[in-house]
């Protein structure tokens, strides 16, 4: 399933999420500019400024830093993508300064299952990178705060391929466990590099534990006043 939108307007102007996005994209763009210079300086850029658990003592600023980092056009326009339909809902819910903090904490908890798993499997000296680890903790918040929003998303289904109106509470919660499956099915390989799942995995359930503790209730209880009448 692939999102297209979701149905649930931001009501004010997600500043944050666009400022995580423009970030996000500009350090992409010098990635891929460096990359013109050789494999060798693409390299060197991840394995200084990208997560290497066994180098985290000696260079922690990659705690922080591998978030802004992508490995490829897609890699950063499905992570920018995705950040875009459901940041700005929760960034309304929490509060612009919240939502950072909720953003580079989700993103640290991602970073400490990744980094426990590849130190237990072989994967000590394999760089991560992406911002996708604090955005599955951002879906964990839009899930928890919207369960019920409708996600338009592009349905493959066989041979046809077609649109459907998901319930974010079904979209993010097939995610979430296809993350776990993969996550599990790929554990003897985390040494190899690849997707990491479990930096996912780690991003959603922190994301899930923390998002109520940094919520403005009444955005949420106001939100649901106005459906109400609007219903009726």
């Amino acid at each position: 399933m692939i999102p297209i939108r979701d149905e649930n307007p931001s009501r004010t102007f997600p500043l944050i999420t666009l400022i995580l996005i423009l970030s996000n994209s500009i350090i992409w763009l010098y990635e891929w500019y460096i990359s013109w210079g050789g494999e060798f300086f693409f390299e060197r850029f991840i394995r200084e400024f990208g997560l290497v658990p066994k180098n985290i003592p000696d260079n922690p600023k990659t705690l922080i830093t591998h978030m802004f980092l992508h490995g490829s056009w897609f890699h950063i326009i499905s992570n920018m993508w995705v950040l875009w339909i459901f940041g700005d809902n929760v960034e309304y819910v929490m509060g612009k300064l919240k939502f950072i903090l909720f953003y580079i904490l989700c993103g640290l908890g991602a970073a400490a299952l990744q980094v426990i798993v590849s130190l237990i499997f072989g994967g000590e000296e394999t760089p991560m990178v992406g911002a996708s680890g604090a955005i599955s903790g951002v879906l964990a918040a839009y899930m928890k705060f919207f369960p019920g929003a409708r996600i338009v998303s592009l349905v493959p289904f066989f041979f046809y391929i077609y649109f459907a109106r998901i319930p974010a509470l079904i979209f993010i919660g097939f995610w979430f466990i296809s993350q776990i499956i993969n996550g599990v099915l790929f554990l003897p390989f985390s040494g190899l590099g690849g997707v990491a799942w479990w930096a996912h995995i780690g991003g959603f359930i922190f994301g899930l534990w923390l998002a109520p503790k940094f919520a403005d209730i009444t955005k949420l209880k106001t939100r649901k006043r106005i459906r109400i009448i609007r219903i009726n």
